[in-house]
């Protein structure tokens, strides 16, 4: 869990009462000489690779051995920039410490820490693009089986991304170069060429990996079940109000078209 810089918490007077107030208590000189802290790479997914820098601080009852361990990860800890600056909450203990034999949690070093919270940036990011563009937020709460309907229908429209990302093919390392335009766009010589046909989207067989199931396998599946719920639904609900509703009485002649 992230914590503010300026999160306070109790403290006696010449101990920290901030996170930033911890990891400045923390001792730092230069790379050669980091002090506390211990340099960590994060690997990013198009291979570039950064160096930051963790530390365990102490905050109240919070340690490095204690049940919740502050953990401080930054680019640089002298100045401790606020956009690149982590100040994290964990209950995975520490490696070798008197709670990593009893924790039910494994236990995590300074760069696994940081490797997890990392992750949380793209789950994040993946969860804005689905409420986005896939329509996650753009419903009317009327039940909880139609947010439950909705929901189901977004999470096949993503799996129908998701699947489709997958399928297309690396893209080819020696492209053949483009004839030279004019300016109205057209190709120097030659035909207009003609776009390549769509890929098939809807796959057959097994799941391509034993990590993610193939979600396309199970789109029968799921629809067939939102229709079955639909239906028991629809003939059910009208039985289920009509044993505490009292019959409909005939309207008085008067009111009609009766003579």
């Amino acid at each position: 869990m992230a914590l503010k810089r300026r999160r306070g918490a109790w403290a006696a007077g010449h101990e920290a009462y901030t996170p930033q107030d911890a990891a400045r208590a923390l001792t730092w000189h230069d790379p050669d000489r980091p002090g506390d802290w211990t340099a960590v790479t994060r690997t990013f997914r198009d291979g570039h690779t950064t160096t930051w820098w963790a530390a365990d601080a102490c905050l109240g009852w919070w340690g490095p051995d204690g049940a919740t361990r502050l953990v401080v990860a930054t680019t640089d800890p002298d100045a401790l920039p606020e956009k690149s600056t982590w100040y994290l909450a964990t209950n995975l203990p520490r490696p070798g410490s008197p709670r990593a034999a009893d924790s039910p949690h494994p236990a995590a070093d300074l760069a696994e820490v940081v490797r997890i919270y990392g992750i949380r940036n793209w789950i994040e990011q993946s969860y804005k693009q689905v409420k986005d563009e896939l329509g996650w937020a753009d419903f009317q709460v009327r039940s909880d089986t139609a947010i439950r309907r909705h929901q189901t229908l977004v999470n096949c429209a993503f799996s129908f991304c998701w699947d489709t990302w997958t399928s297309q093919p690396d893209p080819d390392p020696n492209p053949e170069p483009v004839p030279d335009a004019d300016p109205t766009g057209r190709p120097e010589r030659g035909p207009t060429p003609t776009p390549p046909a769509p890929s098939a989207l809807l796959a057959t067989g097994t799941a391509r990996s034993p990590q993610l199931a193939d979600p396309l396998d199970r789109v029968t599946t799921l629809v067939a079940g939102m229709v079955r719920h639909a239906l028991t639904s629809r003939t059910a609900g009208p039985a289920r109000r009509g044993q505490q509703r009292t019959p409909p009485q005939p309207l008085l002649p008067g009111l009609t078209n009766q003579r």
